[in-house]
């Protein structure tokens, strides 16, 4: 049949027809065939190398007054819980709904007694390429306390992955990425500066490649016009920001409604900075901006403004106890 339709048609067609074939399944395979590369693993040694003996991190250790009033009251028996608030003794979550030039935004105070309540998850339980999930399903069997959405590393080939202590990607893409230390502290680090590896065997616990950096040592460090390549200047938005040790903001704005137009970098940043972050790093946003407490969606996801429901994506940030550990 091949050699029939070369006669008929010539070398120039068929050769047409094989790229158009290699084209789709270029296409499949980038975008829509997913492909396991490994099983989601933690590495909890990476939070054992900050302690010393008396359980104390080694790395920039900065006691929060914040954090010792928030647990002063000691362990209650069962954990303490509302619609927009939970307090175990160890780990503290408290969301407030906030109105920002029009738009809804709801911010999380989070307060640990254990960087490794900080952590992230992978849709399926698996890194890989076209493995997507809803934020509050890849949450669930995680028994996370509280979740958003991470920087949907699967959407691109570089850019570092690092999560819960173990190195899945060391390709750079060059950004500015969020390094959580296995004390739980933040720092912004280029890729140009430093490999994956390179940080891996310094003690990172999770690595997150998006941006830009919106706070740094309290001071606002995006412009009025930055944006995330070619994003809208308004925005559904997820951010992560640090008020102290072990003091956390997460932020979710709603956006692309009548009723909620969304933010921009710059005035996301200034609610940061406003609100106590001395250090703040934007996720992925847009459709994909969603924010979970226990199994309830806090925020109102929309990629056209029309259709509410959770995007499917490849990662979250979540605060809860390792699997391994019994959830109380």
């Amino acid at each position: 049949m091949m050699k029939k339709f070369f006669r008929a048609h010539g070398f120039a067609a068929v050769f047409s027809v094989l790229l158009a074939a290699f084209t789709l399944y270029a296409f499949l395979d980038t975008f829509v065939i997913s492909r396991e590369f490994a099983k989601a693993k933690d590495n909890d040694d990476v939070l054992e190398s900050y302690k010393k003996e008396d359980g104390e991190p080694e790395r920039g250790y900065h006691p929060d007054p914040v954090i010792a009033s928030v647990f002063d009251r000691g362990v209650p028996d069962e954990p303490e819980r509302t619609d927009t608030s939970y307090y175990d003794g160890e780990i503290y979550v408290n969301i407030e709904e906030y109105e920002v030039n029009d738009t809804a935004v709801y911010a999380a105070e989070v307060a640990l007694r254990d960087p490794a309540y900080f952590r992230a998850g992978l849709a399926e339980g698996t890194y890989g390429r076209n493995i997507s999930e809803k934020t509050s399903m890849i949450a669930a069997p995680l028994r996370s306390i509280f979740a958003v959405n991470g920087d949907f590393y699967g959407a691109r080939n570089s850019g570092y992955v690092l999560r819960n202590g173990t190195l899945y990607r060391n390709a750079s893409s060059g950004t500015d990425d969020l390094v959580v230390w296995g004390d739980g502290s933040f720092e912004i680090v280029n890729e140009r500066d430093a490999s994956a590896k390179e940080l891996a065997k310094r003690g990172a616990w999770q690595i997150f490649s998006f941006g830009p950096s919106l706070v740094e040592n309290g001071e606002v460090v995006v412009s009025e016009t930055e944006e995330v390549r070619s994003s809208l200047a308004s925005n559904p938005r997820t951010a992560v920001g640090q008020l102290g040790y072990l003091h956390y903001l997460f932020v979710v704005s709603d956006g692309r409604t009548y009723r909620s137009p969304g933010l921009t970098l710059y005035e996301l940043a200034g609610f940061m900075k406003e609100h106590g972050a001395v250090i703040a790093y934007n996720l992925d946003g847009g459709g994909s901006s969603t924010m979970v407490f226990g199994v309830r969606v806090i925020n109102n996801p929309t990629d056209d403004g029309y259709d509410f429901e959770e995007r499917e994506v490849s990662d979250i940030v979540y605060i809860g106890r390792p699997r391994t550990n019994d959830a109380r």
